[in-house]
């Protein structure tokens, strides 16, 4: 797309959503005007920072109510419980992943996790990017996941789901809260998954979750949890990896393709402790240690080559001996808070750390021959691996950092930061290491202007040290632990209170990294710097009464430079690069029904880049769900029974797990579910 096409679509963008916003909102969730956390939000003293997730709210007893589109503040990315809305996610925020990135929170605290925490002990997660990461004394690029967790309520309450999908896949869910004494609050959850794949993988995991509140005095309280969760049975489904410029074909779906005995199992486990004190009047404490590991038992990988687009290729399993990695992360912050009038300034001096343990490689594998995805896969018997050794990878990191947040009501805000990180790998095996290290000094300036009560202008710069993640598992390095990067972004806009509780909000950003993708000998590597910029779009809130809205779109447009792009070995466009992104949700509680609500959600995007030479792309799809709620009271209890058909239309086609790799795209599904609160 030139530059020409790239600002005339920016327009036509912006004039729409401005002119005709219920055109283009077709494409996410909605919100209320007042964020579910407003009524139940813990003491002040003990409260987490102001733009902490909708998610803080009490564990149990509000099940049946939630509800993404009505409870998004914006269309960035919000998930209430099981259901999600949002242009982007915990994987993707303009074009990168702030999981890979290290970019999370629990709270508002630093979090390094192996594994996300889920939902049995997080309630909501919010994605951080434009006006929303305002009010985040250190801000990061490419966005904040912000994970809000299920703090036990003050009454006792319990919530139940039960649940079935046409995949055959069953599900149940069991939060409780029980208050001990007027100073201890404590929330148990259990769940299990049955999980039927799309391409008849399983994945039977069970979960439990434990968190406590206690709060001694009005100004202090400690927040300890625990969540582990146990896959006893892991099907491992191929990836397909053509060997020249060309598609898979579709596969048939609810087929598994490789032998019965690649499978496995892991145990996850996030644990953490999170203290706040109110020192004194203006001083607050915040601190949390968080611990989050994962243990995985005969992991395979099942990679078919491609050799013709007819199917044919060769299979290849190749199998790991027990992979463990784990990291010990946390913060401690310090927070003076002084009150001028209308004006209103804080203070933080703030230490972050983290330590990171992983041991991988001594992998072995097996050539299963020549096949063709289309028919059966080969039955053989499972071999004798006979695992090698087995490569360490050690990380330490400490950030010291001190940042200002100025707010003048009326006026504006502005937030100014300074950071110096100590980071250190060591990786390799015994004897033979490889060290890596930085030293870097990082910054943020952010700040909004306000024009009216309806208008506000924000932009900001922030520079990142970030995490790049591991080499995919099809890779020539798989497993191999990347180095840290430094990234850096701008991003500029307008917030509109278009009153009646709509938001808008419209945006122009910059993200620039180093390019890691696969090179000419099949590892995983640098090959460029990629830059990232787009124009980005939000619109949330209710229309009427009855419906509410909410609507994304973001159009990008990345580019990859670097001696690599000029000698022609690369093309422009980063791997997995989307230029036009479009979501629509919408909820409607028709006044001639109480209780019965209606849903629908269109997500839109254009041709994906599936190959470094840029020969290839994933074809443009748009996919549409459509469900409804019924509430009602069973046995005096507030209940809610779900039911929703996702990709209606059962529309083919690629999920893009890598350069040139590829699954399937799920079909469609129909879930059902029944919650209850006590």
């Amino acid at each position: 797309m030139t530059g020409g096409d790239f600002s005339r679509r920016a327009l036509t963008l912006g004039l729409a959503m401005a002119l005709c916003p219920t055109a283009v909102t077709r494409a996410q969730t909605a919100a209320t005007p007042a964020p579910p956390a407003a009524a139940t939000a813990p003491d002040a003293a003990t409260a987490a920072p102001e733009n902490a997730t909708a998610g803080t709210i009490a564990a149990t007893g509000s099940r049946a109510a939630e509800n993404a589109v009505r409870q998004a503040g914006d269309a960035f990315g919000t998930s209430i419980g099981r259901e999600v809305s949002g242009l982007y996610s915990r994987e993707r925020v303009r074009g990168f992943s702030p999981v890979v990135a290290g970019n999370v929170r629990i709270d508002g605290l630093y979090f390094d996790p192996i594994v996300v925490p889920s939902s049995r002990l997080v309630r909501a997660t919010a994605i951080r990017v434009g006006p929303s990461a305002l009010g985040s004394p250190f801000p990061a690029p490419t966005g904040i996941v912000d994970l809000g967790l299920r703090r036990p309520g003050r009454e006792a309450a319990a919530s139940v789901l039960v649940g079935y999908n046409t995949w055959h896949t069953p599900t149940a869910e069991f939060d409780a809260s029980l208050p001990v004494s007027s100073t201890l609050s404590v929330g148990v959850g259990a769940g299990m998954v049955l999980e039927n794949g799309f391409n008849a993988t399983r994945d039977h995991s069970f979960e439990g979750a434990f968190i406590a509140e206690w709060t001694p005095s009005a100004r202090f309280g400690l927040l300890p949890f625990i969540n582990v969760r146990e896959t006893l049975i892991d099907d491992h489904g191929p990836i397909t990896v053509p060997q020249g410029n060309f598609l898979p074909p579709r596969l048939p779906r609810r087929q598994f393709f490789g032998p019965w005995w690649s499978r496995g199992g892991d145990t996850e486990v996030n644990a953490g402790l999170i203290s706040d004190w109110t020192i004194s009047d203006g001083w607050l404490l915040r601190a949390g240690l968080f611990r989050s590991q994962r243990v995985v038992r005969d992991q395979f990988a099942n990679v078919v080559r491609l050799t013709s687009p007819d199917g044919t290729g060769t299979e290849r399993i190749t199998g790991d001996p027990t992979l463990y990695n784990a990291s010990t992360s946390g913060e401690v912050r310090l927070t003076r808070r002084i009150e001028d009038g209308p004006r209103r300034h804080q203070i933080h001096a703030t230490l972050r750390g983290r330590q990171g343990y992983r041991r991988f490689d001594g992998s072995r594998s097996i050539d299963l021959g020549v096949v063709n995805i289309l028919g059966r896969a080969p039955d053989v018997p499972r071999p004798d691996f006979s695992f090698g050794p087995q490569q360490d990878d050690n990380v330490r990191q400490w950030t010291g950092g001190i940042a200002y947040e100025g707010r003048w009501t009326g006026v504006g805000e502005l937030s100014v930061g300074v950071q110096k990180s100590d980071y250190a790998k060591r990786i390799g095996f015994p004897g033979a290491i490889t060290a890596t290290d930085a030293t870097p000094w990082l910054y943020n300036l952010t700040a909004a202007v306000q024009l009216s009560d309806a208008i506000t202008f924000y932009g900001g710069a922030v520079t990142g040290l970030e995490e790049s993640g591991v080499a995919p598992n099809f890779a020539a390095n798989r497993n191999e632990a990347l180095p840290a990067i430094r990234t850096r972004q701008i991003d500029a806009g307008v917030r509109l209170n278009m009153g009646g509780g709509m938001r808008m909000v419209a945006g122009l950003f910059e993200v620039s990294k180093p390019y890691f993708n696969l090179d000419t000998a099949g590892r995983f590597d640098v090959l460029g710097e990629v830059i990232n910029r787009g124009v980005e779009a939000s619109l949330a809130g209710p229309l009427t009464d009855e419906l509410s809205i909410v609507a994304g779109a973001v159009l990008l447009r990345p580019q990859v430079t670097g001696d690599a792009v000029t000698r022609g070995l690369v093309g422009r466009l980063p791997v997995g690069a989307i230029n036009e992104r479009i979501e629509f949700s919408a909820d409607w509680r028709p006044v001639f029904a109480p209780g019965l609500s209606l849903d629908m959600r269109l997500s839109y995007r254009s041709p994906e880049v599936a190959t470094v030479n840029n020969l290839v792309f994933v074809p443009t799809r748009t996919l549409i769900d459509v469900g409804g709620r019924y509430r009602f009271k069973l046995a005096g209890n507030d209940a809610m029974l779900r039911i929703q058909t996702s990709n209606l239309t059962s529309q083919q086609g690629f999920d893009l797990r890598g350069a040139n790799a590829y699954t399937m795209l799920p079909g469609r599904v129909t879930q059902a579910y029944l919650t209850v609160d006590f």
